[in-house]
């Protein structure tokens, strides 16, 4: 994807949000009629007989009919989509949209080649029902087939063209590196460097909890309230910006750096997944305190640091060049000899209980996936052991 920065004005944010109104009014629709089905029952509409009964739809009601055909019908692909990557197993369940969240629509076909460069900051796009809209150019929008535009919880307007950049080519050099990614550094390199993901500075993170004790005593829908929650939005706004671009660039620089990317695999959505209660003994029926609190701040520091993201974006851009290691005992095993004993690390600390070789925990353990479990490829020096105590890494991306 290739993602720019609308500026509609007033009048064309308003019939964006009305096309958005009907891809949600239309996604919603079919997914109703997808989820009454019963074995008792016949087959759902699919999407030939969905999309029949959308021109019916449209020559019985004015406000339909005033949208974009296209739009509407391409709501109805992407259920179809969406319906069929369930039954695959490879995404979870169609979810019903909301109006405000995960606002935007798809354009496809000759109507999403209308694109003309004004200056060497600016294009416009011809959006069906809406008319040119401007856009900030940062590169040179691609020719594309399709794109879509997207309003984020801040407001702000997004068009993302479909395309698929070119991989980034390997630079030849046989170079292989490890990235263990953490909390304290959001990634550890094999070759000594840390990377931290930039966040909410210390005003900004004061400035939120300002503005959510503040949200807590807005009354529920007053216009102040509206306001506060605008004003948080903008900042987590920032901080994803911030997150994506970090991102960008850090995958950019290893794939260009490195012929070959070594990662953990590890289980994103699993980790981040709400902690199942343990009772407290003290008191019947009760839970441990503070125990989903101390859980949810882990989750937030987790997707804050963009694990997820920089494995994808790695994948994307040196393809067939990053390979997921099984993280396990990476943190706790010596680089050096290759000694696995839970008391080598101490918090960011690592010190070897057998040779004595320290370093920074999350070093050693990216020289460790740099390695693939394999001793040959670690710091080698006279006496090191040639131990493996786990199997060698197991996906490749």
């Amino acid at each position: 994807m290739s993602r720019y920065r609308l500026y509609p004005s007033p009048a064309q944010a308003a019939g964006l949000l009305t096309q958005c109104g009907h891809a949600r009014y239309v996604w919603n629709l079919a997914l109703e009629q997808w989820s009454m089905w019963k074995r008792d029952k016949g087959a759902t509409p699919g999407y030939v007989e969905q999309a029949r009964q959308l021109t019916e739809a449209r020559a019985a009601f004015d406000w339909l009919r005033g949208g974009s055909q296209t739009v509407q019908q391409q709501a109805l692909r992407d259920f179809d989509q969406a319906r069929r990557n369930f039954g695959a197993g490879s995404h979870g369940r169609p979810r019903w949209r909301k109006a405000g969240r995960r606002e935007g629509f798809r354009i496809v076909g000759p109507q999403a080649g209308r694109v003309e460069r004004l200056s060497r900051k600016w294009a416009r796009v011809n959006v069906p029902k809406v008319g040119w809209v401007r856009l900030r150019v940062t590169r040179r929008p691609p020719d594309a087939r399709s794109y879509r535009v997207t309003r984020d919880s801040a407001g702000r307007w997004h068009i993302a063209f479909a395309v698929v950049p070119e991989p980034i080519p390997p630079p030849g050099t046989g170079r292989v590196v490890g990235v263990d990614r953490g909390l304290s550094v959001a990634a550890a390199l094999s070759t000594g460097e840390l990377l931290d993901c930039p966040g909410l500075s210390e005003f900004e993170h004061r400035r939120l909890g300002q503005l959510q004790r503040r949200l807590a005593r807005a009354q529920r829908g007053s216009n102040r309230r509206q306001r506060v929650k605008a004003a948080i939005a903008k900042l987590h706004a920032r901080a994803a910006d911030r997150r994506k671009d970090w991102v960008e660039k850090t995958s950019t620089d290893l794939a260009r750096r490195f012929d070959m990317i070594r990662v953990e695999d590890l289980r994103i959505p699993q980790l981040t997944r709400r902690p199942r209660p343990k009772p407290d003994p003290a008191k019947k029926g009760g839970y441990l305190p503070n125990q989903r609190h101390a859980k949810a701040a882990l989750n937030r520091g987790i997707l804050a640091a963009g694990w997820g993201l920089l494995a994808q974006r790695l994948e994307h851009k040196a393809v067939g060049r990053v390979e997921r290691v099984n993280p396990a005992y990476t943190s706790q095993t010596c680089s050096l000899c290759g000694h696995c004993a839970p008391g080598n690390r101490k918090n960011q600390a690592f010190r070897c209980q057998s040779c004595g070789h320290s370093d920074h925990a999350d070093v050693n353990a990216a020289v460790n996936i740099a390695a693939g479990r394999a001793v040959s490829a670690r710091r080698d020096r006279p006496g090191a052991l040639s131990v493996k105590r786990e199997p060698q890494l197991t996906t490749s991306a």
